[in-house]
């Protein structure tokens, strides 16, 4: 098993690619605790693993708040006696313009998809270092590799997240911290529509997925699953020598 008695924490866990990233964690042998937002969807998470056979400390915490931020990395670290590994997942689609722009939903996009990042980051280094060591892991987008003309915001704060993997993997590499980032491609979870159906008409958001997977080579969505293989790769001593590396899950889509 890739992660035996390994120590790892995943923030948004409790749907779509962190719930993916939970279950295959535990299966690969580590001691899980999972932060998100939602209390029902992590009840759910804890009772379906459970029927699993695993066990996984979940934490209830507004990672948009930068106190709940830090306190919820402590609370794991606490629970799971350290950590080894993050998964800083946490994120939003934010608004899809900057004509008329909304500053407070501005604020809340960069508060989740770079200052809880940035915040998770600064926190849990602390507990790594007393580890001797581990695997931090953001999550970025092909949007944070190439230009979005459609969710401007969300791009440039998913940029922002590539180039604090690539500081972050020089700072702490003395201290036998490795800091990757995956980038996923339009991903088929309950964050899609945040992306194709801003406008709340389902026939707009047909058309724009078909848009968006017509420049994918594979020509079809991003598995949860997937992403969460490569977050386990680049987590697990598989991945011993790799740092600051933005790693695509996209099908494709950024080799054009």
């Amino acid at each position: 098993m890739r992660l035996a008695n390994k120590l790892v924490v995943v923030t948004a866990a409790a749907s779509g690619m962190g719930r993916a990233g939970v279950e295959l964690f535990l299966k690969e042998g580590a001691r899980v605790a999972a932060i998100d937002i939602n209390a029902d969807a992590l009840a759910g998470l804890k009772a379906d693993m459970q029927a699993l056979g695993h066990e996984v400390a979940t934490i209830q915490a507004d990672l948009s708040r930068p106190e709940a931020m830090r306190g919820s990395i402590n609370e794991a670290a606490d629970r799971l006696g350290g950590v080894d590994v993050l998964w800083a997942h946490a994120g939003i689609p934010g608004p899809g313009g900057v004509e008329n722009l909304d500053l407070a939903a501005y604020d809340q996009a960069i508060a989740l998809n770079i200052t809880s990042a940035t915040l998770a980051a600064g926190e849990v280094i602390g507990h790594m270092r007393k580890r001797g060591g581990g695997s931090l892991v953001f999550t970025s987008s092909v949007s944070g590799l190439v230009g979005s003309m459609f969710s401007p915001v969300y791009s440039a704060a998913k940029f922002a997240v590539v180039g604090l993997t690539k500081s972050l993997a020089q700072r702490f590499a003395a201290d036998g911290v490795r800091v990757n980032v995956v980038c996923p491609g339009l991903a088929d979870t309950p964050m899609k529509l945040g992306f194709t159906g801003r406008s709340g008409i389902a026939a707009e958001a047909a058309a724009n997925q078909e848009r968006m997977l017509a420049a994918v080579p594979m020509g079809r969505l991003c598995k949860a699953e997937e992403v969460a293989h490569a977050v386990l790769w680049l987590a697990s001593d598989d991945a011993s020598f790799v740092t600051g590396v933005a790693l695509p899950v996209d099908g494709g889509f950024t080799a054009r």
